[in-house]
């Protein structure tokens, strides 16, 4: 019988987790009968009783696992992690917030089932802020128009990865990995499916302006150039022309000498122009340092506090990886 692995990164999830866990063996129950489950979700750190409550639910069922983070490592190390936690014939990661519907996922495996190694669920529509949803749409295609590598629009994660792909992530280990950069760069043969993404269950999204903006600059760094050759042509274009101002200004000055005045405020305008451009390109080299030097650090992508419902097999395999 074959084995499916569902991964749920959550943080101050207490209103989700069970009734979640609850969708989860009903669909399995109803819908996908003839496969092994498991369900594994990974607490990044809770402040709220989100933990009381997975400890519950892994009491109760062992077929439910859960793995508790030292504290927040971010957005990406922990669902990342927790993907490469898993042991079954394919994973499949889950918001805990029900924004990722739970019907997708026999679709998921069916598509598996004919012979795709990963299936990337694709948001067509979302009844999330409109505003929001049209931000995103028009990153996304600038991301794929700027990168070198495949990028896949509206994909956040949600899918299902086969576990000769899961195995590929493993031996990546990669710091600070983004999955959907991933996917298109080294991934399988993929097969799409579409879905309109559902509104948030209950509780605050924990997304906010810092959090969105620390996504997009990892994809910016990670797959694509054009920060840095937007630097170089945009500075020697300004270089050119700075030194042709210059030269006129000469050639006026020592034809007309004392008649030919410049006032200062064009002069200071230049200057502020420039000064201005330079600490945007300073400040755009030094998130691609900030992306190399973590890479380079090679920090481990989570500490575990603790990890519950998981064989002494499944633990020898994945300290070995």
């Amino acid at each position: 019988m074959k084995k499916i692995s569902i991964m749920v990164p959550c943080y101050n999830e207490e209103e989700n987790v069970v009734p979640l866990s609850e969708a989860l063996i009903n669909m399995f129950k109803k819908d996908l009968p003839q496969y092994d489950y498991d369900i594994l979700f990974i607490d990044n750190d809770s402040s709220d009783t989100t933990r009381v409550k997975l400890r519950m639910l892994c009491e109760n069922n062992p077929k439910i696992k859960a793995i508790f983070n030292a504290k927040n490592f971010g957005q990406f190390n922990s669902p990342y992690y927790g993907i490469l936690q898993t042991d079954g014939d394919c994973t499949i990661p889950v918001c805990a917030d029900f924004q990722d519907p739970i019907d997708v996922i026999p679709r998921l495996v069916h598509e598996w089932e004919n012979g795709s190694k990963i299936v990337c669920a694709v948001k067509t529509t979302s009844k999330e802020n409109p505003i929001m949803y049209f931000l995103r749409s028009c990153y996304y295609k600038l991301i794929k128009k700027m990168s070198d590598v495949e990028q896949i629009e509206h994909f956040t994660g949600f899918g299902l990865y086969d576990k000769s792909f899961v195995k590929v992530l493993r031996d990546l280990k990669d710091p600070i990995p983004f999955i959907r950069g991933i996917v298109g760069e080294l991934g399988f043969k993929k097969t799409e499916i579409e879905y309109t993404q559902a509104q948030r269950r209950a509780g605050k999204t924990h997304n906010n302006f810092y959090t969105l903006y620390d996504a997009a600059m990892l994809s910016f760094t990670s797959y694509t150039k054009i920060g840095l050759r937007l630097a170089t042509f945009i500075g020697g274009f300004c270089g050119l022309a700075s030194l042709l101002v210059g030269v006129v200004y000469l050639v006026m000055k020592l034809i007309y000498w004392n008649r030919f005045t410049a006032g200062m405020t064009p002069l200071i305008l230049l200057v502020s122009f420039l000064g201005s451009l330079q600490l945007i390109f300073i400040g755009l080299m030094g998130e691609y340092i900030l992306s190399m030097n973590k890479r380079l650090m090679n920090r481990p992508l989570v500490v575990e506090e603790e990890r519950i419902n998981f064989s002494k097999n499944v633990e020898s395999i994945v300290e070995d990886k």
